[in-house]
């Protein structure tokens, strides 16, 4: 909070990203540790990055979807900031800011029974002279921002395509994983050249929406999913699809067969399959994809999945009820 109030511009976005996302990993560690969950990886040697962390977190200790995704984009732009050649606004910044500090608050009283308010002094606080933006008029805003620098005549593209480079990266609010490549940057500008909506470029952007509430001190801000346009999914290497998002790396996404799936939630294999069946696991996209290799099709499943059967299971689902309804070979 001290660098991002502090009067020196110079380095101030990527040291406050810096120090943030610090602060993340080590909370998600914390919680691990805490749970004697190992934090380090045998083979290496060295301990697990920010991801990993994230992942089991995730999986198993409680971290919701959405105080997850509010981590993850602070990582993404944090990669962006360091790496690359971005821009962010102050407004933009102080709402990550303050809902990554709401999240941290919120997992650190939940999983360790500590109050972030009492660890800290009183006098700080994230400050802005900006009052929080709502996140669609933010990224409606920038959108708009973004078609006037690439205006012929404006000689503004490494501007705008900085910029482009930062929405990329808050799109880690609801996809496991964030990547930002020249290709995709590419094609966003082409298609902003071309004149698409917001909606065709930034399907995913159109799906979160912001809850503000309190003020001066006591401000929290939530992000959460609402309903979007249907969303195209695109290989990796396709620049020529420009109302489509491009799905990173699928097989890191569903890593899971569904033996393991069924041996990481204490099942057998036929009990998971009915799990999966009342749950309606299988129909979910974001639980389970058919890879096809030549004529062969292999089913692998998602974290996603794993958290849904296992929020059911610590929720009591009735299992022999499951069982009786849903077993294989029932139709």
């Amino acid at each position: 909070m001290s660098t991002f109030n502090g009067y020196d511009d110079e380095g101030r976005v990527c040291s406050v990203l810096l120090h943030l996302q610090h602060a993340c990993e080590m909370l998600l560690k914390a919680v691990l540790v805490q749970n004697k969950i190992k934090v380090f990886d045998d083979k290496t040697g060295r301990s697990i990055g920010f991801a990993r962390a994230l992942h089991l977190c995730r999986e198993s200790r409680g971290l919701s979807e959405t105080e997850a995704g509010t981590m993850r984009v602070i990582d993404a732009l944090r990669d962006a900031e360091q790496h690359w050649f971005t821009v962010i606004d102050e407004d933009v910044l102080y709402l990550h800011t303050r809902a990554v500090i709401t999240v941290f608050h919120d997992y650190l009283m939940r999983s360790l029974d500590v109050d972030l308010t009492s660890r800290i002094p009183p006098r700080v606080l994230p400050v802005s002279t900006k009052p929080p933006g709502d996140f669609d008029f933010l990224i409606d805003r920038e959108y708009k921002l973004i078609a006037e620098l690439l205006k012929p005549g404006n000689r503004k593209r490494d501007e705008a395509r900085a910029r482009i480079r930062a929405m990329l990266a808050m799109e880690g609010l609801v996809v496991d994983e964030v990547q930002v490549s020249e290709k995709d940057i590419n094609r966003i500008e082409k298609a902003v050249r071309a004149g698409s909506e917001l909606g065709e470029v930034f399907p995913r952007l159109n799906t979160i929406g912001s809850a503000i509430e309190g003020e001066g001190p006591t401000i929290t801000v939530h992000f959460s999913k609402k309903q979007g346009p249907p969303v195209k999914f695109v290989a990796g290497d396709n620049t020529e699809s420009v109302a489509a998002v491009r799905e990173l790396d699928l097989q890191k996404k569903f890593r899971m067969g569904a033996a393991e799936l069924a041996k990481s939630l204490n099942l057998t294999g036929p009990r998971a399959v009915a799990l999966r069946r009342y749950l309606k696991i299988d129909e979910d996209e974001s639980c389970r994809h058919t890879f096809e290799f030549g004529k062969a099709k292999h089913d692998q499943f998602s974290g996603n999945a794993r958290v849904k059967m296992k929020e059911a299971l610590d929720n009591g689902v009735d299992m022999d009820a499951v069982w009786k309804d849903f077993r294989p070979g029932k139709k």
